[in-house]
């Protein structure tokens, strides 16, 4: 459990400092091809664009979901779906291109799907994985009660 933990821990710190190295190195990147006020434009306007599209693919998952509902179905990937969204359109709000892109990536429904099907295919193979070593070995014995002679 610990070897686990440690692990996760790790990537999460990678992750913490390592986008917003990228983040950085992006900037500096497109900033000297760009220039200053067009780079900072650009991030602006990205995000402005990325939050608009968001709440409009929301509103369309919740209108799919709402459909389902009627069919007497579960909403499973609309809700999936509308997580993604929240997550793209905070991914948007955060200043940088690395980030921008993934968002945009979860904002566009053919590419939002190929995600959600990567994910939950990994997911199913851990829950199996996890399913597969659970094995209880044990033996009984049944006792009779002395009223079943």
């Amino acid at each position: 459990m610990q070897i686990k933990l440690t692990r996760q821990m790790n990537a999460i710190i990678l992750f913490i400092i390592g986008i917003p190295l990228i983040e950085i190195y992006l900037m500096i990147k497109i900033g000297g091809a760009l220039g200053a006020f067009n780079t900072i434009f650009l991030i602006f306007f990205t995000a402005i664009t990325g939050i608009f599209y968001a709440k409009l693919e929301g509103l369309n998952a919740v209108k799919s979901g709402f459909n389902q509902l009627i069919k007497n179905e579960i909403p499973i990937y609309e809700m999936i779906s509308g997580a993604a969204l929240a997550f793209a359109a905070l991914l948007l709000i955060i200043p940088g291109f690395l980030t921008d892109t993934i968002g945009f990536l979860l904002i566009v429904p053919f590419t939002r799907r190929i995600f959600i099907k990567i994910i939950s295919s990994k997911l199913k193979k851990k829950k199996e994985r996890n399913n597969e070593n659970f094995i209880i070995e044990g033996e009984f014995e049944e006792n009779k009660k002395e009223n079943d002679k």
